[in-house]
């Protein structure tokens, strides 16, 4: 199965509500909800209202159906197979919860045709129906006294990008046991990326599905320190759209032409790992789909990356819900050195998709590039933090994770933090604009204080969050395993539990018809 997130926010300021075409009850709800404090800030969000051609939501699945009929069309797979697709969709605001999945749901059939893709939207309800409906039930009947409280916390998509991340591969065990045993595995993908499927059977001889055949996914090995790993995760890779006309094979991220651009440069420019990383990892090619050597990857896109099922139930992996940036990142990290042979990505050559995020969405990512900017002063917080909460050594988890992951960990996070936001100031000042100043100084003020205020008021914030979501999500896992045996002895109540899910998943599917035209 494929999955995605739908990132959502309120119209743009610079729009004029009364002009967006959206339903009356649509136009009343946000009247109200624009009176909210935003909660959450999320990279390039799809603001209600914006035109089809412009809906990231609607271009990613159009994109996908699309690949899919490439595969039919060239006799890969046959002409009635429709890919599952699992949609988590998060919010800025409280308020957009009652809103967003009829208005997607409205979207998707007034500008899509997708006769290739099943389609699932979840929302914060649909999940706590689960929670409620099938995972405290489980609870109550086969583990008493196991902590029901923090499934509540973990099982969502409401929040952190670290939670619906963590919800969007937790899923797919759980669609394993109650509704599909046959699947194996799942992938994520990024709503702005799609599949080029012709470049990629010109440059690498293989279609987007075919890469997923490999028989280096799932395979055993041995890393260069001598240690076993398990390469059941894969990680693809990103080509700019206006790249790919030179080939699939040109980094998303290239070395700064000047490395001491801007006063923040002097102190940290994740640029240059990151380009890095992209170049000697993520662009690596091999010799063939039997090589011995391989690549295993830490740094990965929050798209292009996927886990066999199998693996997902015995290793355990998630990201902690209060994680903000880099939820693809932290993913691996609770994991880390947990069992052997290590979970690890498998990086697969020619495994890339199309970045086309500044074709259709330049609006939305200029309106959340400050927001952005700030989360990535807390992505260095938090991730230090976070490293040092971990039951391994400090030393230890930033040297494996280094390059581009571990740049994020420092042993000062605080400076670091610090001198990058007083240099950022002092760079607004100079500019003379001193509106985007005051807003900068206000937004991130607010949110950096939140953070050192969690930490001085609990110096075990981390460790304790990271325990307390590692049993939770044990928990969950530990469900599924009696479920899955429950239901292959026939007992009654798994089986009436089944009998619900069923009628959860009827209500998050799209029941799309198809209209007459699509847009992409």
């Amino acid at each position: 199965m494929f999955t995605a997130n739908i990132l959502a926010t309120l119209p743009l300021d610079a729009w004029q509500l009364d002009e967006l075409v959206l339903s009356a009850d649509i136009h009343r709800k946000i009247q109200s909800i624009k009176k909210e404090k935003q909660k959450y800030w999320y990279d390039h969000p799809i603001p209600l209202g914006i035109a089809g051609q412009k809906n990231e939501a609607i271009y990613g699945l159009c994109g996908l159906d699309e690949m899919v009929a490439f595969e039919k069309s060239t006799g890969r797979i046959s002409k009635n197979c429709k890919l599952t697709c699992l949609l988590s969709a998060s919010t800025t605001h409280d308020g957009l919860h009652a809103v967003v999945k009829d208005y997607f749901k409205d979207e998707l059939q007034k500008n899509g045709q997708f006769k290739n893709l099943d389609i699932f939207i979840f929302t914060e309800t649909d999940t706590r129906r689960i929670t409620d409906e099938i995972l405290i039930p489980l609870i109550d009947y086969y583990m008493p006294g196991a902590n029901k409280k923090i499934l509540y916390s973990i099982f969502g998509v409401d929040g952190e990008y670290g939670r619906h991340y963590s919800f969007l591969k937790a899923i797919a065990a759980f669609w394993q046991v109650f509704i599909n045993p046959e699947t194996k595995a799942t992938f994520k993908i990024d709503l702005d990326q799609v599949f080029p499927q012709q470049k990629l059977l010109e440059e690498t001889g293989h279609s987007a599905l075919d890469h997923f055949k490999t028989p280096l996914w799932g395979a055993k090995g041995l890393d260069s320190l001598g240690k076993e790993v398990d390469l059941s995760m894969i990680a693809g890779a990103l080509v700019n759209q206006n790249d790919i006309h030179k080939s699939l094979f040109v980094p998303d991220i290239t070395f700064p032409d000047n490395i001491l651009n801007t006063p923040e440069s002097l102190i940290f420019n994740s640029r240059i790992p990151q380009a890095l990383s992209t170049e000697a990892e993520m662009m690596m090619q091999y010799k063939g789909d039997e090589s011995n050597e391989v690549i295993q990857r830490i740094h990965v896109t929050g798209g292009t990356n996927g886990i066999l099922i199998d693996a997902l139930r015995k290793h355990r992996p998630f990201t902690p819900s209060i994680i903000g940036r880099a939820e693809d990142q932290a993913y691996l990290l609770s994991v880390l050195f947990k069992q052997s042979p290590a979970l690890r990505y498998l990086h697969k050559p020619g495994l890339i998709m199309r970045h086309d995020k500044h074709t259709f969405a330049s609006e939305a990512i200029d309106a959340s590039a400050m927001g952005k900017l700030i989360g990535d002063y807390i992505r260095i917080l938090v991730f230090s933090e976070y490293t040092r909460a971990l039951p391994w050594d400090f030393d230890q988890i930033k040297s494996e994770i280094d390059p581009f992951t571990g740049a994020f960990v420092s042993p000062i996070p605080v400076t670091i933090v610090m001198l990058r936001f007083t240099f950022k100031m002092l760079e607004l000042s100079e500019t003379g604009d001193h509106k985007s100043l005051i807003k900068f100084q206000k937004l991130g003020s607010e949110r950096l204080l939140e953070w050192f205020n969690r930490f001085d008021n609990d110096e075990n914030y981390f460790k304790n969050l990271y325990k307390q979501e590692a049993d939770g999500w044990n928990t969950f896992y530990d469900l599924l395993d009696i479920a899955e045996t429950k239901l292959n002895e026939n007992d009654d109540f798994v089986i009436g539990l089944k009998e619900s899910v069923i009628s959860i998943m009827a209500v998050s599917y799209t029941h799309l018809t198809l209209p007459t035209k699509r847009i992409v």
